[in-house]
């Protein structure tokens, strides 16, 4: 009996050490924001297109205290209506998908984290021009992967906690949807003639900007008050069509952040 006893005293400061290590670190925000919106598409018209939409930003980053890598993911949803300067109207919208991995370092004794890595983008859209009698839609469908970069800073003021963080993608290849120039959807989806709709695009193709300023005011130990900046540069140049959608977004929301951590055995 004095036997077992010793083992499970030596085994017990293993099993907890093996817990806290494993434990496991959420953190998920969820904001809404306005802001303004530029659009052009050569497909349906020349016209630039400018107005106001909302956006939904919902992220979840997952981190184990033992581990340097951290997954992230993001759903982004967006909906804008635009006028041109001959009163015509675009209604356009998309929903964005990000999920990957980012490497973490602590500097500063941990006040300044650095996180590099990579996102795969998968995105659907839609812009529909009210005044087209023939093609008034346009589709977006894209897949992109995208170089990512964080940088988070936590400082004290006024005996409050905050965190300022900035988040920056870029796309490095992918594939998107595109009709032809002079192609209609009739003959894509109807006649299934296929023109080159599925296209491998570049950063020098399909260039994009998405940058996310935030800064997170401490309310409880676990809860955070969370207002920022989400700005998308999106442009593209495929089949002879250009097509760009700008947008801006002033966002506030909420952040939760709470620990797991497993069971001992």
């Amino acid at each position: 009996m004095k036997v077992k006893l010793a083992l499970i005293a030596l085994c017990f400061p293993y099993a907890a050490l093996f817990a806290q290590s494993s434990e496991k670190v959420v953190t998920r925000s969820t904001m809404v924001g306005i802001g303004s919106t530029n659009v052009l598409d050569t497909y349906l018209s020349d016209e630039h297109f400018k107005g106001t939409g909302v956006s939904f930003l919902a992220t979840v980053e997952r981190q184990r205290t033992d581990k340097k890598w951290a997954t992230i993911m993001e759903h982004e949803g967006n909906i804008s209506s635009c006028n041109s300067r001959h009163t015509q109207q675009e209604l356009e919208g998309a929903y964005n998908f990000y999920w990957g991995k980012i490497y973490r370092w602590q500097l500063l004794d941990g006040a300044l984290s650095l996180q590099a890595g990579g996102l795969l983008n998968a995105s659907l859209g839609f812009i529909y021009n009210t005044s087209n009698g023939n093609n008034p839609a346009q589709a977006r469908a894209h897949l992109n992967v995208m170089p990512t970069g964080v940088a988070s800073y936590r400082f004290q003021l006024f005996n409050k906690q905050f965190v300022a963080r900035y988040e920056l993608a870029l796309p490095l290849a992918g594939i998107c949807f595109s009709p032809n120039y002079g192609q209609s959807y009739y003959e894509i989806f109807n006649r299934g003639d296929y023109d080159h709709n599925a296209v491998v695009t570049t950063m020098a193709t399909a260039p994009e900007w998405r940058n996310l300023l935030t800064l997170d005011a401490a309310i409880t130990r676990k809860l955070t008050l969370r207002v920022g900046y989400l700005g998308n540069i999106q442009q593209s140049k495929v089949n002879n069509l250009r097509q760009h959608i700008w947008t801006h977004r002033f966002l506030i929301g909420i952040t939760k952040r709470f620990s797991i951590t497993p069971r001992a055995l």
